[in-house]
């Protein structure tokens, strides 16, 4: 049987469907679609699989949406497939109605996260509307999560049976490569705070940076690490807090990293204050390597962190719950030391990458089977 997997840009492929389309290819054809890149011939190599360009827009270009759309389309009818998988909101709309407008039998779409609900207006209609005819297109809805899926629902974005596979992630961790005990890294003599992501509004880092400056003016030998690059042209942070982050004084920006276990490593917890997330995979990570979070009450976050036990939950963008949340960490070091001890152990029960992956393969089986 022949199984297409497809994503707006190849970097998803490679992030997402690393190794996974390799093992796949043992028992089906697997042919890997997105918009061409060097990427996408990396996949291609390292996976053994057959790769397909279609140019696709992240954002939203009728014209060019259009033009995705017939080629999708020719491509699904060349191939004859017997399912379509896509993920990432673009691959997602064009692969589902491509794969309708084919034929093709199975049509399973992943949702990773959703953007409508913290846009407003005009953006928020258009955006519900993409990812309902997505769905509308779709066979299958796989949400990432229960938080996804309850908004799917919660929001009549589809009425259809929809599966959250496993405890909702859909990459999984490599448990051996996320491990204290591979990095050796000279530990600060004061607290230290990791964060892990893109710098831009939506990751909290405003009210992240406010509650720092406000801790440390109290604690003065706490450090914070961010971890990520900016991005001002999309979702820019406010001038004063760039202004702070340069200044330093306890907070060290690294920039984008490859990889990031060493600044994991270096730190005593991670704060991840963010808006909307699917399924953040950076919490995983910090668990895997031993470190406590502070998350705040959204899709994903609030189902890897157990409040209490491998972290704290508090609300979204609340900077006063923030600064409370990182005071009770630096002053209550035995608090932190009995959530570390929890943290890997609970994210190598849910999120073991051979764990997630057999889900997935399970899933396949059984749809695919159905069909025939």
């Amino acid at each position: 049987m022949k199984i297409v997997r497809s994503a707006t840009v190849p970097q998803s492929l490679n992030t997402f469907c690393k190794g996974v389309l390799k093992e796949l290819s043992h028992q089906y054809e697997v042919v890997a679609v997105s918009s061409p890149g060097i990427a996408l011939d990396e996949v291609g190599q390292r996976e053994g699989v057959r790769t397909i360009a279609v140019p696709m827009q992240r954002h939203i270009s009728l014209t060019k949406d259009l033009k995705s759309l017939w080629r999708m389309w020719r491509v699904l009818r060349k191939e004859h497939p017997d399912m379509i998988h896509s993920m990432t909101p673009k691959a997602g709309l064009i692969s589902m109605m491509a794969g309708w407008l084919a034929g093709v039998p199975v049509r399973v779409h992943t949702f990773t996260g959703l953007v409508w609900p913290t846009s407003t207006g005009l953006k928020r209609r258009i955006l519900m509307a993409t990812d309902w005819l997505t769905c509308a297109c779709a066979t299958h809805v796989i949400p990432e999560g229960e938080g996804v899926k309850n908004d799917l629902l919660n929001h009549h974005i589809t009425r259809k049976h929809i599966e959250v596979l496993g405890y909702g992630n859909v990459r999984g961790i490599d448990l051996d490569y996320y491990n204290p005990a591979s990095i050796e890294v000279k530990h600060n003599e004061g607290f230290t705070f990791v964060f892990v992501g893109r710098i831009v509004r939506d990751k909290g880092i405003n009210e992240l940076v406010s509650a720092f400056d406000r801790l440390h003016a109290e604690h003065n030998d706490i450090r914070l690490i961010l971890v990520g690059a900016r991005e001002d042209n999309l979702d820019p942070v406010l001038p004063n807090t760039i202004e702070r982050i340069n200044r330093g004084d306890g907070i060290e920006a690294v920039g984008r990293q490859s990889d990031v276990r060493p600044f994991y490593a270096q730190a005593d917890a991670l704060v991840f204050p963010s808006y909307r997330e699917g399924f953040p995979n950076v919490v995983i990570e910090a668990g895997a390597m031993g470190l406590p979070s502070i998350v705040t009450d959204i899709n994903g976050s609030r189902e890897i962190i157990i409040d209490g036990q491998n972290g704290v939950i508090i609300p979204s963008q609340d900077e006063e719950a923030l600064y409370q949340a990182m005071k009770r960490f630096v002053e209550h070091p035995d608090e932190v030391a009995a959530m570390a001890a929890q943290a890997r152990p609970l994210i190598a029960s849910r999120y073991e990458q051979g764990y997630v992956r057999q889900c997935l393969y399970d899933y396949y089986h059984e749809i695919l089977i159905d069909q025939k």
